[in-house]
């Protein structure tokens, strides 16, 4: 479903190069929930930015479904991105004046999916993340774990190939970044769907099972996690 090769970054500024990344390869597999795990400053930002295709590598390759996204145009980059890839943001990005319904239906409406299917869509999306009874709300009326649902509902609403989750726990306290964990991997289990999480905790990124590791742009570690489930 993914696959790295080669990938190398460097960031310039006048005449100043800095290297961020260096030589990263990997490859995750259809239905595979990885963790990429790294500190900051280690490059897993940088790293997503590719992946997502929001920047272009210096070099290398990143291919989602056997399709090389950098050497698409930014139309064509565009196209791909809204309806292959899916993206939860750790502040959830949610539009304020929109119900969360209709939030969760935006991206469709891009699309220009018919308004009936589209709400329909959402409704079993929202009720499928435990938000059923909540779909007319507004997100200010919300926790801040309900409104993550909400994007979590969002980045699946296209059904995209791959979904990139960028510190999905950052802002939820322990209790409330267990469950939406625990709904990750749900929907990973139920869905099949592949889920790439960026994370610098050790401990959520213990849960995907496989962590891929970075440190000062390199890849230092990919390992399946052994530990006992949950």
């Amino acid at each position: 479903m993914l696959a790295v090769e080669k990938l190398s970054h460097s960031f310039s500024n006048g005449g100043e190069i800095t290297p961020v990344l260096h030589h990263i390869d990997f490859s995750v597999d259809k239905g595979e929930m990885v963790a990429l795990l790294g500190s900051s400053g280690s490059g897993k930002s940088t790293l997503l930015n590719l992946m997502a295709g929001l920047m272009k590598p210096t070099s290398g390759r990143i291919l989602i479904g056997g399709i090389g996204i950098e050497t698409m145009n930014e139309n064509r980059l565009a196209e791909f991105r809204r309806s292959q890839i899916g993206f939860i943001f750790q502040s959830y990005e949610l539009i304020p004046h929109l119900t969360v319904r209709e939030n969760v239906e935006l991206p469709l409406v891009f699309q220009g999916m018919k308004a009936k299917l589209r709400r329909d869509k959402a409704v079993s999306l929202l009720a499928k993340v435990g938000l059923g009874e909540k779909t007319e709300m507004f997100p200010s009326q919300l926790s801040g774990g309900q409104q993550q649902r909400v994007s979590i509902a969002r980045s699946l609403v296209t059904e995209p190939a791959i979904v990139f989750a960028d510190e999905p726990t950052g802002n939820l306290d322990t209790k409330t970044e267990k469950e939406i964990i625990d709904l990750l991997i749900e929907l990973n289990r139920t869905l099949d769907i592949t889920f790439v999480i960026v994370t610098h905790e050790l401990e959520v990124a213990k849960r995907t099972r496989r962590v891929i590791q970075l440190r000062d742009g390199r890849l230092v570690e990919d390992a399946v996690w052994a530990g006992e489930d949950d």
